[in-house]
């Protein structure tokens, strides 16, 4: 089990480029991937997207990449026509103000747009050369951050699951006094409304016939399904964050459905720490992978 929030980060050297990279990630639905390249590194794009998304499921991360080359990579190549044509138009301009050509300071025409032009030389492929090494390890430090938060997520849950099983056996216990309150309350009604001329024979089969709606045993029975579906998840799936949400629900439902049956204060008390313990895993399984 991996949480969804993670951080690595190296800057170091690596022949003569500097190179840091840098990689969090905060909660997400779905694998939001954001990579911050130079633009002469756009090629290593999708190469970087499959190496993260092939381990990373869910979550919004960003990956960002800096490089500075210590060496040069650029070429310079002079336009002398140029120089000469902005040369005679800068002259023009001074004979015009009265001004000596031979004022004209050489770093006025070389400044000028197409004296010098430059341009960079750039090969992705031997800047992943040296980039690869840094991207592994920080990649490899995001990792462990993740699982390293996932196994505390884990505990936590595994404590509150403990907690609805203990709920779960509590209302398998008080189920039998639960149905016997309900007989209690069916018998006495039924007294009440026909006297000494109620039918013991019509009571039972009119409290059979209402128990099944009332009795609790089939929530019990699936809320026991649900935490050991909840609990596998957890032990055994290594990103069970929208399934534990899923299961959730439903056990969601059947607490629901006991506390609506529920005539008893101990077991409403149960139903509220069982509803708290729910409430809890699902929050958590927002930060789960």
């Amino acid at each position: 089990m991996n949480s969804m929030t993670g951080y690595g980060y190296k800057e170091t050297v690596v022949e003569n480029t500097q190179i840091s990279v840098e990689m969090k990630s905060v909660n997400s639905r779905f694998l939001d991937l954001s990579i911050n390249l130079p633009p002469f590194l756009n090629p290593l794009e999708s190469r970087l997207r499959k190496l993260v998304s092939d381990k990373i499921v869910r979550g919004k991360v960003d990956l960002t990449i800096r490089v500075h080359d210590n060496n040069s990579t650029a070429t310079i190549t002079p336009d002398p026509a140029a120089a000469i044509a902005y040369r005679d138009a800068i002259a023009q301009i001074a004979a015009a103000l009265g001004k000596p050509a031979d004022d004209i300071p050489l770093g006025l025409i070389i400044q000028q747009e197409g004296v010098l032009n430059i341009t960079h030389e750039y090969d992705a492929e031997s800047y992943w050369e040296k980039i690869a090494g840094v991207f592994d390890e920080v990649f490899k430090q995001f990792l462990a951050d993740r699982t390293r938060e996932g196994e505390n997520l884990c505990r936590d849950l595994l404590s509150k699951l403990d907690m609805l099983n203990e709920c779960a056996a509590f209302f398998q216990e008080w189920q039998p006094q639960m149905e016997a309150r309900f007989k209690e309350q069916i018998t006495k009604k039924f007294n009440e409304l026909l006297g000494d001329h109620a039918d013991e024979n019509r009571i039972m089969q009119e409290t059979a016939a209402m128990l099944v709606r009332y009795t609790i045993n089939e929530e019990i029975i699936r809320l026991h399904s649900h935490l050991a579906a909840l609990r596998n998840e957890i032990q055994t799936n290594p990103t069970p964050g929208k399934r534990i949400d899923f299961i959730c629900q439903e056990a969601n439902r059947e607490i629901n459905t006991i506390g609506s049956k529920n005539q008893f204060t101990e077991v409403g008390q149960k139903v509220i720490t069982a509803k708290d313990a729910l409430e809890n895993i699902r929050e958590q399984c927002k930060n789960i992978e």
